[in-house]
């Protein structure tokens, strides 16, 4: 049994704050901790419900978060950026199962730190509707043949989870009280509730079903100026439909996922020119 984890910090118990997730900031090492305690948890339930296997892929930020040294020694960790499928790097046919650890609200809709992939994203749809990461990593695991058995994070992608992911277990670890506030729950409580939940969900595999996989894969991103979208629109295929929005249709969750990459890409790019235009002002 190979149990596959990704693993994001907004979604942590105890995380809320754009301090605690930022490299730098005054609560990143803490929240670094958090993070790692919490995947550990996932392992760990992983192995007692009977994983031979389990393989952790960093996926929040500069996927350097991860406190290795304080790792359970049984899993392996993909880490570092850019990688070639981003959150879902490393996943293969061979897995039986998918977690996902600290995920959070997508971009539009109200959530702790809800956003989807990028802080520059300020709407990210699929084929129209509202998508998060869990969501797009989701339907890369589909196409491996992999379900998703076990999301945790706030309550909103959890709800999420629930009606996107037939059979999956949920944790809801916290609850927002707004962009950068949550009810959360003590991180030693959250942790034994993961610990639990990743163990049913290994044993309880046999329950759970793959997303379904749409035929049609149109990507929309909005942004914060329209310099990204200028960027983007040199991009073959992409199309700007407005002044700050661009889409693009792809046939392959693997086509998605390098877009949503080359796109978090140059957004960061007409960022820092923004800025630097601005400091020279």
């Amino acid at each position: 049994m190979k149990v596959y984890i990704s693993v994001d910090m907004e979604g942590i118990s105890g995380v809320a704050t754009y301090d605690q997730i930022i490299r730098g900031g005054r609560g990143y090492p803490r929240a670094q901790a958090l993070m790692t305690a919490e995947v550990n948890a996932a392992i760990e339930g992983a192995f007692q419900g009977g994983a031979t296997e389990v393989l952790v892929n960093d996926s929040h930020g500069t996927m350097n978060n991860l406190l290795h040294e304080d790792l359970d020694a049984r899993a392996r960790v993909i880490f570092g950026s850019p990688t070639a499928f981003c959150m879902a790097e490393g996943l293969t046919s061979d897995f039986d199962v998918a977690f996902y650890v600290g995920y959070h609200a997508p971009a539009g809709v109200e959530g702790l730190l809800a956003h989807s992939f990028s802080a520059l994203f300020t709407s990210f749809k699929l084929n129209g509707e509202i998508a998060s990461e869990a969501s797009i990593n989701g339907l890369f695991a589909a196409t491996r043949g992999v379900p998703v058995g076990l999301v945790t994070g706030d309550d909103v992608i959890c709800a999420i989870a629930e009606q996107e992911f037939p059979g999956v277990v949920t944790v809801p670890v916290k609850v927002a009280h707004g962009f950068q506030a949550a009810n959360s729950l003590s991180p030693g409580f959250a942790r034994e509730a993961i610990r639990k939940s990743a163990r049913a969900a290994v044993q309880g595999v046999e329950k759970t079903r793959l997303l379904p996989v749409p035929d049609r894969l149109r990507l929309e991103i909005g942004f914060q100026n329209p310099l990204a979208a200028e960027l983007l629109e040199a991009v073959p295929g992409v199309s700007r439909i407005s002044n700050l929005v661009i889409a693009r249709e792809v046939d392959t969750s693997e086509e998605l996922l390098g877009m949503i990459g080359t796109t978090y890409e140059l957004a960061a790019v007409a960022a820092k020119t923004m800025f630097l235009r601005e400091s020279l002002n």
